[in-house]
């Protein structure tokens, strides 16, 4: 299957560059049962029933996009992924030489060694004291220039556990007065974690889909969440998956229709011809980039025909695309 398959044409002013406030009001795309269906994101309780469940991602965005300097004054922009052995494991823009200096807020770091596009960076500083310095990473199309305050709102509301390095942007258009609302609805409200890496940001270089590799990321699913999702599925419940990154997740843990406790890393890859495992009904998600994973992944849950269909919709309605844009709800699955 060649990637170029899933090519679209994305305008420019299609890609949201601010997040909507408040965060409900954003716009709601439903497809179900062929059709396609236009609301508002704060009416996402028309399309669920008491007892019906809800899977989010709580993790949380650590804020470690860094500022430096090099000895020469040239600047640069780092991100640090996550702790190593030998230091931080981190994404550089601008030219670095292994066992060259980088100034941060008058911090002395060290380029160790480069490993494909990564570095390792040695730095002085705790995990907790980069948080404290740095800024929230914002995906490279955001282009625009965000205060702080703005930029917390690509945490969603029930962010918990740190780890990550982009949003679960799903997750984003929930309120907490929404989820309370759908809570006293009767829907029950499971989380599970899973740690977005760099991978979500990696384009698919090859021409063959299937030759694609993705980068681990760690999850982890509760005993007592994977029984309220298992038990939703014996009661012929809804069980929407809210982003991508939770359909990773149930899937990597499931096996012909139930989900499983599990806490580890995967690396499972979701394109046109998967099998699904898991009792997912529904997806929620947003709109993806031309010939990326996550389109890929919803691609094979309803259909690449549907899903191209209402992006041309999306489109022609105005819809704000990606991080910071509007959402789909997904009902129909391989129609």
């Amino acid at each position: 299957m060649l990637i170029s398959e899933f090519d679209y044409n994305l305008p420019k002013e299609a890609i949201a560059q601010k997040p909507i406030v408040p965060r409900d009001a954003c716009k709601l795309m439903v497809i179900k049962n062929g059709s396609i269906y236009h609301h508002f994101f704060y009416e996402i309780g028309e399309y669920l029933m008491k007892g019906d469940i809800l899977v989010l991602n709580n993790t949380y965005v650590r804020k470690t996009k860094l500022h430096g300097k090099k000895e020469t004054g040239g600047k640069v922009e780092i991100l640090v992924l996550g702790e190593k052995s030998e230091g931080y494991e981190c994404l550089i823009k601008g030219k670095v030489k292994e066992g060259r200096k980088i100034y941060v807020k008058g911090v002395e770091a060290v380029v160790k060694r480069k490993e494909g596009g990564k570095c390792i960076l040695e730095m002085p500083l705790e995990m907790d004291e980069i948080e404290k310095i740095g800024e929230m990473p914002l995906p490279p199309y955001i282009k625009e220039k965000i205060d702080r305050k703005t930029a917390e709102l690509y945490q969603t509301v029930f962010a918990k556990k740190k780890g990550s390095v982009a949003s679960p942007t799903a997750g984003l258009h929930f309120t907490a007065s929404l989820l309370k609302k759908l809570r006293k609805k009767g829907v029950e409200i499971v989380f599970l974690t899973l740690h977005v890496g760099i991978g979500t940001f990696m384009p698919i270089k090859c021409d063959e889909i299937e030759k694609h590799k993705m980068e681990s990321e760690y999850y982890e699913i509760g005993k007592n969440e994977a029984r309220k999702i298992n038990e939703a599925k014996d009661d012929g419940k809804a069980i929407i998956a809210v982003g991508t990154t939770v359909v990773k997740a149930l899937e990597s843990a499931a096996k012909n229709g139930y989900v499983y406790p599990f806490s580890g890393w995967s690396d499972l890859f979701i394109y046109p011809g998967y099998v699904f495992q898991s009792p997912i009904t529904g997806i929620l998600t947003n709109f993806h980039l031309p010939k990326s994973t996550p389109l890929l992944l919803v691609s094979s849950f309803v259909s690449k025909e549907k899903i191209m269909e209402a992006y041309q919709v999306a489109l022609k309605k105005g819809y704000r695309f990606l991080s910071f844009g509007d959402a789909m709800l997904i009902l129909d699955k391989n129609v």
